[in-house]
């Protein structure tokens, strides 16, 4: 098909040509964000006890929005540059992070804790495993997309070696593997099985259906772990993949890390990073960590439902709870939802007009 927005289907060739996806913050507007989090600040506060109106981002906002647009409209994908990462800490700069994401949509939960930002870190886990999490690793992980419309994932340190961040687009992967092989892009476009990695909610099973590509209203949608569909093989019920299954897979991961595909970049203190994961697949190299804590590699994730979010395809529907327009939807509920996640979800979704499942 062609996608109803042709700037989805890219090339790293038209990145390098049009850089208009790159925002950068002047000093003012970092001005401004700090003060925002600074007057907020309030250490008996919880994340889940601030609103929206609580941050005045100032001159900063308007930069912000441009790269959500580019993020919505555009390539699905873009850097802000600039934010003030050396004049706070990591607490504020964490909190800043959450400001953010107020202004932007309604906050996800990412996994079995339920927890609605996370901060990426090597923690020791081991990423290939039936409930291994790539973002609490340093492994060097399968191209994906996360389970939320949005990711924002900002920059607070990086590691002492590798960590690159790579991005194509899976629209011109699809338009590359229906040239190629339009008899494995067809498979792609049925159902395929993923393991919740044990983090499953109590009104949940272990695995859900998706395919990794859908359409809907002249748009196309992709979702793709591999990581996860492997877990899945190891559980009863899931129905083994056949070899065509597997080469249309392969292929796919194959095109998403040719040269022509892939844009690869590394992130610096202070860039924050904005995809859509329906057009967008993502990925990051093995790293080399500092032994000093104070430098050890930590960036902030947030997974956001936009209130202009678009209408899903309806297979989608297993994964993310809601494909309505302008939904609270997507993210990993996990076994630490409680009345406190749920107010904050209530509140934030009046505070944009969002509706809730």
């Amino acid at each position: 098909m062609r996608h109803a927005n042709r700037r989805a289907a890219w090339t790293a060739d038209d990145l390098r040509a049009d850089e208009s996806w790159i925002r950068e913050l002047d000093d003012r507007a970092r001005r401004d964000l700090t003060a925002a989090v600074r007057k907020a600040a309030d250490p008996a506060k919880t994340l889940y006890d601030y609103r929206r109106d609580d941050f005045d981002l100032g001159s900063a906002w308007p930069v912000i929005a441009g790269a959500l647009a580019e993020v919505r409209d555009g390539t699905g994908f873009a850097i802000l540059r600039g934010m003030p990462r050396d004049g706070l800490t990591q607490s504020e700069f964490e909190l800043l992070t959450w400001a953010i994401g107020l202004h932007t949509g309604v906050a996800r939960p990412q996994g079995k804790a339920s927890q609605f930002l996370s901060a990426v870190r090597d923690a020791g886990v081991a990423y290939r495993t039936g409930k291994g999490r790539g973002y609490s690793s340093n492994a060097d992980l399968d191209f994906h997309t996360d389970s939320a419309d949005i990711v924002l994932l900002t920059c607070y340190n990086v590691a002492k070696s590798g960590g690159m961040s790579m991005v194509s687009s899976s629209v011109t992967a699809h338009e590359i593997l229906t040239a190629e092989r339009p008899d494995l892009a067809e498979l792609l476009h049925q159902p395929h099985f993923f393991s919740r990695q044990q983090e499953q909610a109590p009104d949940e099973p272990p695995f859900y259906p998706n395919p990794i590509y859908d359409q809907r209203d002249g748009l196309l949608f992709s979702k793709w772990n591999r990581n996860r569909l492997r877990s899945a093989q190891a559980i009863e019920g899931v129905p083994p993949l056949t070899p065509p299954g597997f080469d249309a897979l392969d292929l796919l991961d194959d095109i998403l890390r040719r040269p022509a595909v892939m844009y690869w970049m590394y992130l610096k203190p202070g860039d924050m990073q904005i995809l859509n994961n329906h057009v967008t697949l993502h990925s990051r190299t093995e790293f080399e960590d500092h032994d000093d804590p104070v430098l050890k590699r930590c960036l902030f994730r947030l997974w956001l439902a936009p209130p202009d979010g678009v209408a899903l395809p309806e297979s989608w529907q297993p994964a993310y709870r809601s494909v309505a327009a302008g939904s609270v939807r997507g993210g990993i509920t996990g076994q630490g939802y409680d009345d406190i996640r749920r107010g904050f979800e209530v509140r934030q979704a009046a505070d944009l007009g969002m509706t809730l499942p």
